[in-house]
């Protein structure tokens, strides 16, 4: 059994990846900003024998990142696989974002993924192992019409990503990008960006797709 945290693992991907692990044996630390969708997951995930933990935590805020989530609530838990999953995003032309929109998603997608990074490193150094995964997508690799904060937000969590993978070299510490396209999922609710969906992959598809074809690599490419 494996100790994993998701980040953003209440709704889509998220919750799909939890599901995944947790159906697969492992202990899943399931975080986000808001406790009913987390204890709903855990319950699903429970229901079918498996274990979870719902934390609530901002992201955005690294002493909440460190002090409270890593300190408070997995101060002695060894985690083997951290997915920094949580983003949101904004669309339409560039000049129709809002100062606070793109304070949003810059602070999710990108200091959200550094602080848990940030926070996490330390433990995974001192027990000598373990995986930090980072979802990027497509947006990570190419400019997308419309798209052009959230593209930003994910081309830095891209670099970042490599980044690490530089500075860890030698050491048994694996760091992950995933690319994947659009799914079908919540993330798209509250915009008519995409208009047929249903060309999309769903979650639990793409979720068990990374599963199956995670092995530590430095990429994971699926619909290029």
């Amino acid at each position: 059994m494996k100790n994993v945290l998701i980040t953003g693992a209440g709704t889509g991907l998220g919750r799909s990846l939890a599901l995944q692990y947790g159906k697969d044996g492992n202990h899943v630390y399931l975080i986000g900003r808001r406790l009913e969708p987390l204890e709903k997951v855990a319950q699903e995930i429970q229901e079918a024998g498996g274990q979870a933990t719902p934390i609530t935590c901002d992201i955005t805020d690294y002493e909440d990142v460190k002090q409270h989530l890593f300190t408070k609530k997995l101060e002695d838990i060894s985690l083997d696989l951290i997915i920094n999953n949580a983003g949101t995003g904004v669309f339409g032309p560039l000049e129709s974002y809002g100062d606070d929109e793109i304070d949003q998603v810059l602070a999710t997608n990108v200091k959200g993924t550094i602080n848990m990074t940030r926070a996490a490193l330390p433990s995974l150094v001192e027990q000598g192992n373990g995986q930090i995964m980072n979802i990027i997508s497509t947006a990570g690799l190419r400019g997308k019409k419309n798209e052009s904060v959230y593209v930003a937000s994910k081309f830095a969590v891209r670099g970042f990503t490599e980044s690490l993978i530089k500075e860890l070299e030698g050491t048994s510490i694996k760091i992950t990008a995933v690319y994947m396209g659009g799914m079908d999922t919540p993330f798209w609710n509250e915009t008519d960006h995409i208009k047929d969906r249903s060309r999309l992959k769903s979650s639990e598809t793409v979720a068990r797709m990374i599963v199956e074809q995670n092995v530590g690599q430095a990429e994971i490419f699926i619909d290029r």
